[in-house]
Formats: structure tokens, C-alpha cells, sequence
């Protein structure tokens, strides 16, 4: 079953998570070690340490005392289970954001990116397939209801296949298309679940004959130039009256919009950008009657797009 934890860790609770990560505790949990003595001597910490994140753990839910020892409990999957990315939930991902913003100040000061964290792609993958039903089905409904007449719809930067699948349970002839290390990921998962997959460059890809294309926070994971040649790719891809829908967070100065500018700088690649910025990429590529209206009941924007019936002196 996917791995939907949809709680809250507050600043401590994930600082401790993070801690326990990062210093080997955790390994020496999920391995072997049954005891903050062992645990300690595992991971070569204090033994008070050790003592308090593994009690703490346990208060959070993911290990348990169970006679003189502490065991993991299905919260404490994700870090376990990396086959199927919708076992691996939330958190590993939020771990691996917390990683890249203690070397914020180093990126800040240097302007390159950081190394990503080991398992960055299926743990991202793993946060994808967390995303709430409600939001799932809003977004696509937001997309679908700006190309009524579309019957064949390409996910760009589809991740997990979370969008994908409600496209195709909807009827729609869906195709998944991202980067070669995401496709192989989740290829597997998703070829009964009448969603085709393919592998490309993102954001430069060659595809045609498409109704709908669509894309969610996949923007705010490029830079600008990166952007233009997504929105061109898209043009190319959609037949003669095609629709472009861009579901992400705009650059409005709200806290949603915040988050994602300093998750950008944390990763080193992408913004949030401004709606004038999303219609100048779109005019430029081609796109007429562009729209921008904001995904009921989600703090996403849904910039849209049509390629015209005919090309355009």
C-alpha cells in the first residue's frame, strides 16, 4: 500500500529525524541495534544521545519498545523500502531538502549546486506518490476542464505517475514522460495501470499528436532558459488546437510561494516565477489565449495555453 503519511513534524521533530539520519542512528536502528547502548555504540555517539533520539523516535511513532528493545514500525518504512516508490512516503524527501539547506550558506556564497543526496531521485519520487488524493484530482480537473476535447494527454515531469493514472481513469490515452532514472523507477508500477511511459531530456523532448499537455511543479524546478525549451517542446508536442497546462506555485509573495523559492535555492536550479513571466514564455513558444487561474482548493496557479489551429504569420 503507498505510504501516506500526511502529518505535520513540526521544526524539532524533523530536526531530530534529520539528526538521527545523518549521524548513522537510524541505520543502526533499521539494521540491527535494539538498544540506545547498542545503537551508541553503533553509530558512535554519546550513549545520552542515543538514548534521547531513540526515545523520541519512539514518541514520533517510528520505532517501539517491545520488551528490553526498540523496533521499527511501518512509519519507519520509507527509509526501508526504496523498490516501490509509493511505500517510501514524505519524509525521506523532507530529510533530503533538510541535507541540501544546512549547505545553503556554502551554495549561497559559491553559486553551485549542491551534490544531491544518494537516493534524491526515488526519495522525490516517494514524496510525488504522497500527494494527496484531493490535490491530485483538483489539478487534473483544472487541466481537463481547459481541453475539453483533448484525448490524449502527456504527463511532462510525471514523477511517480500520480497525475498520470487519474488522466487515464479518467479515459484519457496517457503518457508519462520524464527522466530516464524516474522512468525506470516507476515504469514497472504504472504499465497496468493503462499509463505509457517514456524517457527524455526533460525539459527538451520531441513528441506530437497530444490534446493536453500538462505539467505540475515541474516550472519551478527549472531555470528560465530550461523553461523556454519546456513550453517550446510542449508547442511542438500538441496537435493543431492543442492545450498547454502548467500547474505550479507563482511568484504572488505568499508563504506557498516562499517555500518553493527557497526550495529552489536549497537544490540550486529553479524559482517561483510571476505570471507576466509564464505569459511571455507561452506568447513566445507560440501559445495563444493564455489564461492563468488559480487550482480551486490548492495554492497552485494553472497557467494555460493553445497552440492555434494554424500557424500564425
Amino acid at each position: 500500500m503507498p505510504t501516506r503519511d500526511r502529518s505535520s513534524l513540526g521544526a524539532e521533530e524533523l530536526f531530530v529525524l534529520w539528526a538521527a539520519r545523518r549521524s548513522g542512528v537510524l541505520t543502526a536502528l533499521l539494521d540491527t541495534a535494539g538498544t540506545p547502548a547498542a545503537v551508541a555504540r553503533e553509530a558512535d555517539v554519546t550513549e545520552h544521545a542515543a538514548r534521547v533520539v531513540v526515545e523520541s523516535l519512539a514518541d514520533l511513532g517510528f520505532v517501539r519498545r517491545v520488551d528490553d528493545e526498540y523496533e521499527i514500525t511501518n512509519r519507519a518504512l520509507g527509509f526501508l523500502a526504496k523498490r516501490d516508490v509509493r511505500s517510501i512516503g514524505r519524509l525521506p524527501h523532507a530529510l533530503d531538502l533538510f541535507d541540501l539547506w544546512t549547505a545553503l550558506p556554502e551554495t549561497m556564497s559559491t553559486g553551485d549546486a549542491p551534490e544531491l543526496p544518494p537516493e534524491w531521485t526515488r526519495n522525490r519520487l516517494g514524496a510525488h506518490a504522497a500527494t494527496d488524493d484531493a490535490v491530485v484530482r483538483a489539478r487534473v480537473t483544472a487541466a481537463v476542464r481547459a481541453a475539453p476535447n483533448a484525448e490524449r494527454v502527456l504527463d511532462v515531469c510525471g514523477a511517480s505517475g500520480a497525475y498520470a493514472t487519474e488522466f487515464a481513469a479518467r479515459g484519457y490515452e496517457t503518457t508519462l514522460l520524464d527522466v530516464p532514472d524516474a522512468v525506470d523507477a516507476v515504469a514497472p508500477m504504472l504499465e497496468h495501470r493503462d499509463v505509457r511511459t517514456r524517457a527524455a531530456a526533460v525539459p527538451a523532448f520531441d513528441a506530437d499528436g497530444y490534446g493536453l499537455v500538462f505539467a505540475a511543479d515541474a516550472t519551478s524546478r527549472f531555470d528560465p532558459d530550461e523553461n523556454r525549451t519546456l513550453v517550446e517542446s510542449a508547442f511542438d508536442a500538441l496537435e493543431p488546437g492543442g492545450t498547454l497546462a502548467l500547474v505550479d506555485v507563482l511568484r504572488d509573495g505568499s508563504a506557498e510561494s516562499v517555500r518553493a523559492r527557497v526550495r529552489a535555492l536549497g537544490v540550486g536550479r529553479g524559482d517561483a516565477y510571476a505570471e507576466e513571466t509564464y505569459r511571455t514564455w507561452l506568447s513566445d513558444a507560440g501559445f495563444a489565449d493564455v489564461t492563468v487561474r488559480s487550482v480551486p482548493g490548492d495554492e497552485r496557479a494553472v497557467v494555460v495555453g493553445r497552440r492555434p489551429e494554424r500557424a500564425v504569420d
